[in-house]
């Protein structure tokens, strides 16, 4: 049996992604590799951060005590947890549940992405605005398929002009789901919808972290 590092679990919506307003149990994990200049979770991933180690079956047995079909597994970056992959087969075995796991960009998917009934991956791609664009793993993007999302988390004009040179790159908009969401407080959602008329960027999802309007931005638990 293997164990997990796990600072938060709760049931709450789906605050961005495919499945924005709908009812999820999330698993939120210990620690990162990054450092992410705008990260909301930094208290997760010290090294002094509380955590209960749980076991495969004591985080599937939770999830189905909720009674909450759609699962988001979260971190800091989950899939850094030691033998996470035991974890993700033993929640993909269950096909009444939604499995989505959020993850950095940096690690690569090759050994999760053969899995039967896999989670549907939302991969970050870190742009200059995060200071960790260095880290990006796009040979990820040769894994993925319309089940998956890459998010864009924008914090200027600049970081915009970078995620389209990406987009058209890897022509993300065809092979999966993507998302603009911007640093909450550094640059208007306005400015970035008119940054999508002006350059006619059609298949791309803009969103806003709806927990953050409905609860305090650094509310736990939420």
């Amino acid at each position: 049996m293997s164990e997990y590092k796990v600072v938060e679990k709760f049931i709450s919506i789906n605050g961005e992604g495919v499945l924005a307003g709908q009812l999820a149990v999330f698993v939120r994990f210990k620690g990162c590799n990054l450092n992410c200049g705008y990260c909301d979770t930094k208290w997760a991933n010290l090294p002094d951060a509380p955590f209960e180690l749980m076991t495969e079956d004591d985080i599937y047995d939770y999830i189905k005590e909720t009674g909450v079909k759609n699962v988001t597994l979260t971190g800091g970056e989950p899939l850094m947890q030691k033998d996470i992959d035991v974890l993700l087969r033993k929640l993909a075995a269950d096909r009444a549940i939604h499995v989505e796991i959020e993850t950095n960009g940096s690690v690569p998917l090759d050994r999760f992405a053969s899995i039967d009934n896999r989670p549907a991956f939302t991969l970050d791609y870190k742009l200059p605005g995060s200071g960790m664009e260095s880290h990006m793993l796009t040979e990820n993007y040769k894994l993925i398929n319309k089940h998956d999302t890459v998010k864009f988390v924008i914090s200027s004009r600049s970081d915009l002009d970078r995620a389209r040179e990406i987009i058209t790159a890897h022509k993300l908009d065809e092979i999966c789901n993507v998302y603009f969401s911007p640093v909450f407080g550094s640059i208007e959602p306005s400015e970035m919808v008119e940054y999508m008329i002006e350059n006619k960027m059609n298949g791309i999802n803009m969103q806003l972290q709806m927990h953050k309007f409905i609860w305090d931005p650094n509310q736990k638990g939420v």
